[in-house]
């Protein structure tokens, strides 16, 4: 009876366990796939370790796996095109830098032009560091396209992390950690599907994180610049947590300044950390000065000073921000966020805040991989995975004090939670019943079960067309890639583009308009062949039009279903 009521409902709320109908088929997809993968594993196993022993093709191979798997799905999920406005902002930091310059001057009728996580005033920018821009600007100039730069992150991330493992576990174990990140942050993943980033984060965080035992062995000065390269990568992609990071590799040597044998050849390390460092820093205070005008106000905070957070995510046109910071201004707004933070937090919230975020922890580990993290606490005892534990907790915790979370918040860590997966089923492969590796079997089973879970979606992407797969699309819970035009933004763009000559577009909201923007616009405003601006009326707008007198004016309504677009009328 009760295996009749498992089966009486393919509906997740109505079944006892909460199991839908692409559960059950992929359950079944997953039982077929791991039975053929232990026929070919006598096979299959003598390769992977000789790869797993050779760094330089295991790095290759790691870098080029997930390319090729997002490659492959082109033909159905075309190149992701952005859709919310932290991706449009970081597109603007990528367009601003191949202008040569960190900022652009402030526009004239930048009214029409006021949009999220953009400044205006005092100077026409994004209000993010340069890191994640640095690389959709490197992937424009060597590919012709933005997303290559996201490409080659999350390549550059998964080859790393690889890197970073070898210097944690064995060679064999370091390669499936490599291919979990390969599978999980690759192509069905929002990081290599979207422009919002993560992917660099991670790679700071492997670049720390693996030199760190290195340089702790042997002090070579090329460990000690790879640190203080993924220091300047973290510093220019997430300045704040870098605090984080900073404190983590602060306390990964606390054991070592016991010792004060150690401390002249940690001091030889030092300087190469600093100089690496060192102009990851200058660019920040530059990036700075020109964005803020203040050599210690960093965009965000300005943003945060100007506009505030919408903390309903709807657009406030009326609300007036504060142009002018006066040196007392802006000391006494930092002491405030010090001090209490943007929303002044109680504790009881922030606990509560923290405890409601750990369900999104699971963005970092494949669900089999959960039966694999009791086994990693049995490594507690060893201090490089006790500190390896803390560095999760610092960056957990650190991350708190936003009132919002998303993953990339934490990236830096990516490469931990690899590891914590990987300990842990090293140690399970260690256990024995009746002198039988029933350990061993069991934690290659559970890195079966990872690729037959990720195979399964992956297929069906692959056959995105199909009836089965347009059937389980609404179970699809974990991936993030394309699909369609949902906002209908890629076919409003088609539509301007074929259009002749150049084009203003302005964008009418509808009362009760929710957080999605669509005016967003290149580093030249003036020189684009696309402008998009706010519908301030009739009269203002005919401001606009008389500033742009060689462009053809459109009225663009986003909240219409289909978006509207007609001519403005005259």
């Amino acid at each position: 009876m009760f295996l009749f009521d498992l089966f009486r409902s393919f509906l997740p709320l109505h079944n006892p366990i909460g199991f839908g109908a692409a559960d059950f088929v992929e359950l079944v997809f997953t039982v077929l796939l791991v039975l053929l993968a232990m026929t070919f594993r006598p096979w299959i196993e003598p390769y992977a370790r000789r790869l797993a022993l050779s760094m330089r093709w295991s790095m290759v191979f790691l870098a080029a796996l997930p390319v090729a798997l997002r490659l492959a799905l082109l033909p159905h999920h075309p190149i992701p095109s952005p859709t919310v406005s932290d991706e449009f902002s970081h597109l603007l930091v990528a367009d601003t830098l191949l202008h040569f310059r960190l900022a652009n001057p402030a526009h004239s009728m930048h009214r029409f032009f006021e949009t999220y996580f953009v400044l205006q005033e005092p100077a026409y920018s994004s209000i993010y560091a340069i890191g994640q821009g640095l690389v959709l600007a490197l992937g424009r100039v060597l590919f012709g396209h933005p997303w290559a730069g996201v490409a080659m992150s999350v390549a550059a991330c998964c080859s790393l992390c690889y890197w970073m493992l070898r210097a944690w576990t064995a060679p064999a174990w370091a390669l499936a950690g490599g291919v979990l990140a390969a599978i999980q942050f690759g192509p069905l993943n929002q990081w290599m599907n979207g422009y919002w980033g993560g992917a660099v984060s991670a790679t700071a965080g492997c670049l720390v994180f693996g030199a760190l035992p290195r340089l702790r062995e042997s002090y070579r000065t090329r460990d000690a610049a790879l640190l203080g390269l993924g220091l300047a990568l973290q510093l220019l992609t997430r300045p704040y947590e870098s605090i984080l990071l900073v404190v983590c590799v602060a306390l990964f040597f606390l054991p070592v300044l016991r010792r004060r044998d150690e401390w002249p050849r940690l001091a030889r390390a030092l300087p190469a950390v600093v100089l690496v460092v060192a102009p990851a820093i200058a660019l920040t205070l530059f990036q700075n000065w020109q964005v803020t005008g203040s050599w210690t106000t960093l965009p965000y905070v300005l943003s945060r000073y100007q506009y505030g957070v919408p903390t309903t995510f709807t657009f406030q046109p009326n609300a007036v921000p504060h142009r002018e910071l006066t040196v007392e201004q802006d000391l006494d707004y930092k002491v405030q966020v010090a001090v209490h933070g943007d929303h002044r937090d109680t504790v009881n919230e922030y606990f509560r805040r923290l405890a409601q975020r750990v369900r999104f922890y699971r963005f970092f580990f494949l669900p089999p991989l959960y039966l694999a993290l009791p086994f990693f606490l049995m490594r507690l005892g060893e201090f490089r995975f006790a500190w390896a534990a803390a560095a999760l907790l610092i960056f957990s915790l650190g991350a708190n004090f936003y009132p919002y979370f998303y993953p990339h918040y934490i990236a830096a860590v990516t490469c931990l939670c690899v590891l914590v997966s990987v300990a842990g089923l090293e140690r399970l492969s260690r256990l024995s019943l009746r002198g039988q590796r029933a350990g061993w079997d069991a934690a290659v089973l559970i890195l079966l079960l990872c690729g037959a879970h990720f195979a399964f979606w992956y297929g069906l992407h692959v056959c995105d067309d199909a009836e089965f797969s347009v059937a389980l699309r609404p179970y699809e819970t974990w991936d993030l890639i394309n699909h369609d035009d949902p906002e209908g933004r890629i076919a409003i763009g088609r539509r301007l583009a074929q259009a002749p000559g150049r084009q203003l577009v302005f964008v009418r909201y509808w009362p009760k308009h929710l957080f999605e923007e669509w005016v967003h616009n290149a580093a030249d405003i003036d020189g684009s062949q696309i402008v998009w601006a706010r519908d301030l009326g009739a009269t203002d707008d005919e401001k606009l039009r008389r500033y742009f007198p060689d462009r053809t004016a459109w009225l663009l309504e986003p909240d219409a279903r289909p978006p509207r677009l007609t001519p403005y009328p005259h």
